[in-house]
């Protein structure tokens, strides 16, 4: 899998989050909040992972 498809994917994953989290303000729901948080951070960090190994490629 290309580094480009790891950084969509993980975008893709962090708008999850987004609108997980948006869902839980809206239903005043803290674990969906809370879940929606978690998986935004865990897709940043993906995406930046990707980038750094797309650099490091010489990409």
């Amino acid at each position: 899998m290309g580094k480009s498809t790891e950084i969509a994917r993980a975008k893709a994953r962090r708008l999850r989050g987004m609108i997980k989290e948006s869902d839980g303000i809206a239903l005043e729901n803290e674990r969906l909040k809370a879940e929606g948080r978690k998986e935004q951070a865990e897709a940043r960090r993906e995406e930046a992972q990707a980038r750094a190994s797309r650099a490091a490629s010489g990409r």
